[in-house]
Order: C-alpha cells, then sequence, then structure tokens
C-alpha cells in the first residue's frame, strides 16, 4: 500500500474545511517558511500581496489553518508548511449576536466575518478592554489565542442588554459565567 501523498492530504483537508470541520492546527508543527505575503487590516479585510481577497469562500479556507504562536504571530499552518500573515488588530470581526435565556442561563452566539458561529462562554470569553481614551474595545475569544473583534452595532445592543440588567458592574453572563464591561472599580 503505498503512502498518501501531499496532494491528497491537501484534498482531504479541503474537503474537512468545506464540510465545517475544524481542522487540527495546533498539533502540525512543520518547518516554517517564510512570509505569506499576506495581511488582515483591522476591518477585518483578508489582502494577498496588497489586493484584498474578494472570495468569501477562500478568506474562509485561510482563516481554516490560522494559528497565534505562543510568541504572539499570526501563522497559517498545513503539515507541511508555516508562513507569517500580519494582523493589524485581530484576524476575526463578530459581525453580529444572538442570545436565549437570562442571567446565569443565557447563551450568546456571535457569528463571525467567516460565518463561523461561536458561543460565549468559559472557554470563549468577552473580554471587553477599555483604550487610554474610555473607548471599549471587545474581543471574543475564538480558539487557541486568536480573537474576533466585535463589531460596534453588535456591542451596543449587548451593551443596552446589559444596561437593561442593571448589574453591578455593568455585563452580561454568557453559558454560566459572567463577563464584565469594566473593571468592578470603574463601576463605583
Amino acid at each position: 500500500m503505498s503512502a498518501e501523498s501531499p496532494a491528497d492530504r491537501f484534498a482531504d483537508l479541503l474537503a474537512l474545511a468545506r464540510a465545517g470541520k475544524r481542522l487540527p492546527v495546533e498539533q502540525w508543527h512543520p518547518s516554517h517558511c517564510g512570509h505569506s505575503d499576506m495581511a488582515i487590516a483591522a476591518d477585518g479585510t483578508w489582502f494577498h500581496a496588497g489586493t484584498p481577497i474578494g472570495r468569501k469562500e477562500l478568506v474562509k479556507l485561510f482563516s481554516s489553518i490560522l494559528r497565534r504562536e505562543a510568541d504572539g504571530r499570526h501563522v497559517l499552518v498545513t503539515p507541511v508548511e508555516k508562513l507569517d500573515i500580519d494582523v493589524a488588530d485581530a484576524p476575526f470581526i463578530a459581525v453580529d449576536a444572538d442570545w436565549d435565556g437570562q442571567g446565569p442561563a443565557r447563551r450568546i452566539l456571535f457569528r463571525l466575518n467567516t460565518d463561523d458561529v461561536v458561543a460565549c462562554g468559559p472557554d470563549h470569553a468577552l473580554d471587553v478592554r477599555i483604550d487610554a481614551d474610555g473607548t471599549p474595545r471587545p474581543y471574543l475569544h475564538v480558539r487557541g489565542g486568536l480573537l474576533a473583534l466585535v463589531n460596534r452595532a453588535t456591542f451596543y445592543r449587548l451593551a443596552d442588554l446589559a444596561l437593561a440588567e442593571a448589574g453591578k458592574p455593568p455585563g452580561l453572563w454568557s453559558d454560566g459565567a459572567f463577563f464584565p464591561f469594566m473593571d468592578a472599580s470603574d463601576a463605583a
């Protein structure tokens, strides 16, 4: 029996990605091969050689092989190569959210610009950072150190919900975990 060729392995990975299966990028440790000549802008737009990648399916495929290294770098990784990719802020944008339930029984689901859905909870925390000028910058932990910036419209909807609940500090529950929108010391 012959060994599977690299083309066969790539076809298998492509089929998994198209089926919505998560690829085991954390298990792949090939040699570093250089830079991909790709970048992700702060607004979530993917670029190759300075040109926006217009095909959403291609962006979804690349996002499925994206990994964050221990040193903070972002890489595109396959079983046979690892290439750096420049990321201006977060590699994903949370473009919408929906929820069911109330208080500790609530579950918030975020839809990313890649059409992935992430359930906010202990393994996928909502982290609201406050800029020096007092502006909130909400991030959702997607996987393996990769973040999604929650877009402004979605965060305002969540903030309205949190304010209506009048919690101290303001924040929201999802999957049994509470995510404050500021430090408790700032809420006083």
